[in-house]
Formats: C-alpha cells, sequence, structure tokens
C-alpha cells in the first residue's frame, strides 16, 4: 500500500487529518514540528523548523512519495528558523516571507527530492465548511452585510499575501489580520466594537495544497472573549474543526456561524 506523508504544523488540523485518513484506511507517516505540533501526534519523526532534509530523509525510508502539509507556523518562528541544507535551498528561493511565497519554495524543494505535496482536502471532505448555518443560529440582515464587506476586504487582503481574517462593525472593517494570527486579530477588532461579525475566506490565490483557512471551538472562544456576534467563513474554501464541539460552544455563547 503507498504511504502518504503529513508534514504537521501547528493546531488541531494535523491530528484530524491523522484520524480521518485511518478511518479511510490509509497508511500515514506523520513528521511533526518541535514546539508546534501537538505532542499527541504518532510522528515518525520530530523536526526542527528549516530541517527540510530530514523531512525528504524520514518519508523517503517510510516510503511516502506523496505528502500533505496541515497546520500553520507562528509567524514569529520564521524569523528563528535553523535550516539545513534543504532548508538553505529554499530560503534562498524565497521572494518573502509571506504564507504563500515560503510555501511554494518549500513545495518546490521537497518535490525535487522526490516528495511530491498535494492537497489535503480531497483526503477530509466532511472538515471543508458547508454553506448556510452552522448551529441553530442564522446571520442577522446586518451581519449578512457585515460578512459581505468583510469577504471583499479579506480577498483584498489575500490578493497581497498577508491575512485571511477581518473584523467587521457596520460596513466598517475594524482590524485586519497580518502576523499575529487570527485570535488576536479577532481580540484588537473586537476591542474597537463589541458585537462585530468576524470573516475567514481563501486567498485568491491560494494554492489547495497548503494553508487552507480553519476554524473550530477555539475561534469561538476567541469571539466570546473579543464580544464579536458572528462568524462568517467561505463554504467550499475553509476548514471546519471539531465541527460539532464548535457548533455547541457557539450556540451556547449565543453566536452564528454560517458558511457564505
Amino acid at each position: 500500500m503507498a504511504r502518504l506523508g503529513l508534514i504537521a504544523g501547528s493546531g488541531r488540523l494535523p491530528v484530524l487529518f491523522a484520524e480521518a485518513a485511518a478511518r479511510a484506511g490509509l497508511s500515514v507517516v506523520v513528521v511533526a514540528h518541535e514546539g508546534e505540533s501537538d505532542p499527541a501526534l504518532a510522528a515518525a519523526a520530530w523536526v526542527k523548523l528549516g530541517q527540510l532534509g530530514r523531512i525528504v530523509e524520514v518519508l523517503r525510508q517510510a516510503g511516502a512519495g506523496e505528502a500533505v502539509f496541515c497546520g500553520g507556523i507562528r509567524k514569529p518562528r520564521l524569523f528563528d528558523v535553523r535550516p539545513d541544507w534543504l532548508g538553505l535551498k529554499a530560503l534562498a528561493r524565497m521572494r518573502s516571507f509571506g504564507d504563500d511565497a515560503a510555501l511554494r519554495a518549500i513545495a518546490a524543494v521537497l518535490e525535487e527530492e522526490g516528495v511530491r505535496i498535494v492537497s489535503p482536502l480531497p483526503f477530509v471532505p466532511e472538515l471543508v465548511a458547508a454553506r448556510g448555518p452552522l448551529g441553530k443560529r442564522k446571520l442577522t440582515g446586518e451581519q449578512r452585510a457585515d460578512a459581505a464587506a468583510g469577504l471583499a476586504a479579506a480577498r483584498a487582503l489575500g490578493a497581497a499575501d498577508i491575512g485571511q481574517t477581518v473584523v467587521v462593525k457596520r460596513g466598517v472593517v475594524l482590524a485586519v489580520e497580518a502576523a499575529e494570527g487570527t485570535d488576536a486579530c479577532i481580540a484588537r477588532g473586537g476591542a474597537m466594537g463589541k458585537g462585530a461579525t468576524v470573516v475567514k475566506a481563501r486567498k485568491p490565490q491560494q494554492d489547495d495544497r497548503f494553508d487552507a483557512p480553519a476554524v473550530g471551538p477555539r475561534t469561538v472562544d476567541a469571539l466570546v472573549a473579543a464580544g464579536c456576534s458572528a462568524l462568517a467563513i467561505e463554504a467550499g474554501a475553509a476548514l471546519v474543526l471539531d465541527r460539532e464541539e464548535m457548533a455547541a460552544a457557539a450556540d451556547g455563547a449565543g453566536i452564528a456561524v454560517e458558511g457564505v
């Protein structure tokens, strides 16, 4: 049986992907990142950020000719990278440290070494956001208008390879995601306008092989802490992690979560 490599970053997505792959009968070889990946992962190897040669070595030995990227790397850590020879090769090709530019450069050098990077989405269709409400609440008319404004702003933001999240209230963009990440963006936006709507969308030039927008119960926790009232996610593009738990948390907090 062909084996699939899982190059794991942070968050719940790598764990959920590994579980879904196992249910589908796939044989998965996990390479996890120290200080980033969930310790619960049954990893064949743990590597430091930038050790791309080690990743290739582990996947080759396991017979995995294809691999997926799952989970992010906290952007401040990109400035503390300790590359090996293959990591240096990827760094030399990076036009910037923007998500897409960096990941494309990394994917390119891995593929040159015989590890083809593929999209994780076809393997976990149950995680992809559907159109409509996730829980019991629907967006109000005002929230829906803010979601439309936020979606346009998020796509403009994404086109510049900056981030995927914006916070909007009454048509005014209160915060946009940069290097600080989704939760911090939500906190900044909520501090400026209680009851705001949060929007998360894919970048127009998004490569489905990596960095798909993802939300989960922790996203709802961030909305509650910031006093935001709604979350709009791009249907067919965003991933929903721990869907039932997230829906229950949103319903309990009176927050509308909807695929748009």
